[in-house]
C-alpha cells in the first residue's frame, strides 16, 4: 500500500514537473517570439514605476499578452533592475524580449516631449508635440507654444530637441534663423557660403553652439556633394562639384515636387549642353535679393533685362555660387538627371510643371497658365 501510495506521488510529482517545463517552454515562446502589436504604440514609463507596474500596464494597453510571462522573461534575461524611464516608440512587431531590452537601454528614443525649430524664410516656427497624447498643444497662439516650450526646456522634462532646415533656404536666411532659436548659444562669425548646408532635421541639446551645429550642417553637405559627384551621369555638363552644387540648389527653387526633380534637371542639362541660357527666374531673384529675403512680387521687365552675375536670361552658363542650400534629392538630380528632350518649363496650375520640348509647345503650355492664372484672379 506504502509503494503504491509512493509511486502515484512519483507520478503525480512528473506529471507536475512535465506541465511546468512545458509551460516555461511555452512561456519563453511567447515572450521571445510573439508580437502583439503590428503598428508602432507610444508607451510612456513613469517615474517611480517599476517592472511590476509597468508591465501590468502594458497588459491593459494591449501592448503584451502576458504580464507575467514578461516577468518571468525579465528574469532570465537578467533585466529586473535595469528599467529606464521616458517615453518609448514601441515598433509593429517588438516582442516582449524586445520591448524589455527597448525600456532597459533607455536612451534618446524616450523623451516624452518632442520641441523642434523649424527655420523657415522669414523667422522661425515653433512645434511642440506630447508623445503620449495627454498635453495637446494643437490651436495653441504661437508666444504661448515659445513660453511652454521654454519651461519644459528649463525644468528637464522629458524632452528631445530638435532644429529644423528646409530645402531650398539661403545660407544667410538659414543663419537668421538659427540666431533665433533660444535654446542655441554662441554667434555666427560669418554667414556661410551659399550652398554649403545640408537642409535636415538636427538633434540637439540645451547651450548647443550655433557654429557647431553649423559645422555638422556643412560637413553633410560636403558628402552629400561628393558622393553624388562620384556616382555622377559623366554626361552631365558640369566641370566639378562646384558647379554641380549650384545647379542643384536652381532646381531645388524651381520645383518642390520630388518627382520633378529629375526632369527639372534633364532641362537645364540640355540647355547647357546646346549652349542656350538657362533663363530661370530664382537666379535672377537672387541676384535681386542677395539671398537676403524673398522679393515679395512678379519680376518686372526691366529686372529681366538688368546685368548681374546671376541673371540667366542674359549670362551664359551657371550663375558664380548657388543661390540656396539644395536638399538631397536636389544634389542627385543634378549628378543624375532624367533622360528627356526636354527644353522649357511652365508652372501647370497643380503645383508642378508642363515640360516641353520645343518652343511652340512651351508657348502654348505659357497659354494655358496665364488662362489659369486670369481665372484665380477672377
Amino acid at each position: 500500500m506504502t509503494r503504491h501510495l509512493a509511486a502515484n506521488g512519483m507520478t503525480l510529482l512528473i506529471a507536475v514537473l512535465i506541465c511546468v517545463l512545458s509551460y516555461l517552454g511555452w512561456a519563453a515562446s511567447e515572450y521571445a517570439n510573439r508580437a502583439q502589436v503590428t503598428d508602432e504604440v507610444i508607451f510612456e514609463v513613469e517615474s517611480g514605476s517599476n517592472w511590476r507596474r509597468t508591465s501590468e500596464k502594458l497588459e491593459r494597453e494591449g501592448v503584451i499578452s502576458s504580464s507575467s510571462i514578461f516577468r518571468i522573461g525579465l528574469r532570465y534575461d537578467g533585466l529586473t533592475d535595469e528599467l529606464k524611464r521616458g517615453v518609448y516608440a514601441v515598433p509593429g512587431g517588438a516582442t516582449m524580449k524586445d520591448i524589455a531590452a527597448l525600456f532597459s537601454e533607455g536612451g534618446a528614443g524616450g523623451a516624452r516631449y518632442r520641441l523642434t525649430y523649424l527655420i523657415r524664410a522669414d523667422g522661425v516656427e515653433v512645434r511642440l508635440s506630447d508623445q503620449i497624447g495627454s498635453e495637446d498643444f494643437a490651436g495653441m497662439a504661437p508666444e504661448a507654444l515659445a513660453v511652454r516650450a521654454a519651461e519644459l526646456v528649463e525644468s528637464n522634462e522629458s524632452i528631445s530637441l530638435r532644429v529644423a532646415v528646409p530645402e531650398g533656404l539661403t545660407s544667410y536666411q538659414i543663419s537668421e534663423g538659427l540666431n533665433a532659436v533660444p535654446l542655441l548659444t554662441g554667434e555666427i562669425a560669418e554667414v556661410p557660403a551659399e550652398g554649403s548646408l545640408a537642409p535636415n532635421t538636427y538633434e540637439v541639446r540645451d547651450g548647443k553652439a550655433r557654429e557647431e551645429l553649423l559645422a555638422e550642417m556643412a560637413a553633410a553637405q560636403r558628402q552629400r556633394v561628393a558622393d553624388a559627384w562620384a556616382g555622377r551621369d559623366l554626361t552631365v555638363p558640369v566641370e566639378s562639384p562646384e558647379e554641380l552644387l549650384i545647379l542643384a540648389s536652381i532646381i531645388e527653387k524651381e520645383t518642390g515636387v520630388p518627382e520633378e526633380r529629375g526632369r527639372v534637371a534633364s532641362v537645364f542639362a540640355n540647355r547647357l549642353e546646346r549652349g542656350m541660357r538657362l533663363q530661370t527666374d530664382p537666379t535672377v531673384i537672387y541676384g535681386l535679393t542677395e539671398g537676403k529675403g524673398a522679393l515679395g512680387r512678379g519680376l518686372r521687365r526691366s529686372e529681366l533685362d538688368r546685368a548681374t552675375p546671376y541673371n540667366t536670361y542674359i549670362i551664359e552658363g551657371l550663375p558664380p555660387t548657388p543661390i540656396a542650400n539644395p536638399g538631397e534629392l536636389a544634389i542627385k538630380a543634378a549628378a543624375q538627371p532624367d533622360t528627356t528632350d526636354f527644353l522649357f518649363f511652365v508652372a501647370d496650375g497643380t503645383g508642378g510643371h508642363a515640360f516641353a520640348q520645343t518652343l511652340v509647345e512651351h508657348e502654348e503650355n505659357v497659354a494655358r497658365w496665364r488662362e489659369i492664372e486670369a481665372s484665380r484672379d477672377n
